[in-house]
């Protein structure tokens, strides 16, 4: 079990996003074992991230130091999302978490939670679908390992902005929301051992009962009014954090 009550959190595309937004995720961070036993990132932490074998990229390392600490006092859980799929052997081998390239799973207070990132092979603008698939291409994957990170990681944060908008609403992420719901429900539906669904992906926050007892749950974005969520047996609710107040431990809404 990795804990009774999971703080999720999901697109904080950290690299591309205000400052402001990794400032109070380091905040958040530092705060979250008062108020959770566990976290799980579910996708896009960084807008971009790519773990050579001997090295990791800089700018990340503020944000990788608060996790280690973290991970000394609380279960962490990581789900690749379509801007930071690569690496599974550094989370899991080098900082000890959880790990799923695509998805997870997971058990919450006796609750079974599924998560993924959200996003899927033939959904989003055809740019974007297609330079997935170049990237996620193993032969791609390798030729890039082969660059110096002085090469990659620039290159790849030009081509990041590709992959998917980085804002939380307009008419894409309103039709990615409606077929994420239908596949969260379709899901739930196919495997009745799923009690909560959580996925990100789309921005858009959503904590809905849509069987009796079985969550689909999107946190929404943490750049977008730094949204988070909290699992526990009870059910799922919907946060934001203040970094001018500490985190407030409430009741999650009930079945």
């Amino acid at each position: 079990m990795l804990g009774h009550r999971l703080i999720v959190l999901s697109d904080a595309h950290l690299g591309a996003t205000p400052a402001a937004a990794e400032a109070a995720l380091l905040g958040f961070l530092d705060a979250l074992p008062a108020h959770g036993d566990a976290l799980l990132l579910n996708g896009d932490l960084f807008d971009f991230w790519f773990a050579y074998r001997h090295a990791v990229p800089r700018r990340a390392l503020p944000v990788l130091a608060a996790l280690m600490a973290l991970g000394r006092r609380v279960p962490i859980a990581v789900v690749g999302g379509n801007h930071d799929r690569w690496g599974s052997e550094f989370w899991r081998r080098d900082l000890g978490f959880l790990h799923g390239r695509r998805r997870l799973r997971v058990e919450v207070d006796g609750r079974s939670v599924l998560a993924l990132h959200g996003d899927r092979p033939g959904d989003g603008p055809l740019v974007a679908r297609l330079l997935q698939a170049a990237i996620d291409n193993p032969v791609t994957t390798g030729a890039f390992h082969a660059l110096h990170p002085d090469l990659g990681v620039p290159l790849v944060r030009r081509l990041a902005p590709l992959l998917g908008a980085r804002k939380a609403a307009g008419p894409n992420h309103d039709a990615s929301a409606i077929r994420q719901r239908a596949w969260a429900a379709r899901l739930l539906a196919a495997d009745p051992s799923i009690d909560t669904l959580v996925m990100g992906h789309t921005h858009r926050p959503v904590a809905e009962e849509l069987l009796p007892g079985r969550w689909y749950l999107n946190p929404g974005a943490w750049f977008d009014e730094l949204r988070y969520a909290v699992v526990t047996g009870a059910g799922v609710e919907l946060k934001r954090f203040s970094p001018a107040a500490p985190l407030q431990p409430q009741t999650a809404a009930r079945r």
